[in-house]
């Protein structure tokens, strides 16, 4: 059981950090999407590539845009904030009951 208590940590973990580096990529994407970068960017297009699937996928089934002002990135960021809360938590209380 300790060996599969340990997987579980540390998938755990590996989720919190990708968790996290994604959150780092939405909030550079909403920045520098407020100075006009140039399209032909490779940092740019590689930050669309990353972001603009997840906020399509948002705008899809809620209205995002109020006052001119798009809440994509914050809704993004406020649920990947509860995924970390809410599954990393649970591999953590799991991978410690299996290692007690």
């Amino acid at each position: 059981m300790f060996v599969i208590a340990t997987f579980l940590q540390a998938l755990a973990q590996i989720l919190h950090m990708i968790i996290n580096i994604y959150i780092w990529v939405v909030i550079i994407a909403a920045l520098i999407s407020w100075v006009r970068p140039d399209p032909y960017n490779p940092i740019v297009q590689t930050l669309y590539r990353l972001t603009e699937p997840v906020y399509t996928f948002v705008r899809r089934y809620i209205p995002t845009v109020i006052g001119g002002i798009d809440l994509a990135p914050l809704i993004i960021i406020i649920a990947l904030q509860f995924l970390d809360m809410f599954l990393v938590r649970i591999l953590m209380h799991l991978a410690y009951r299996l290692g007690a």
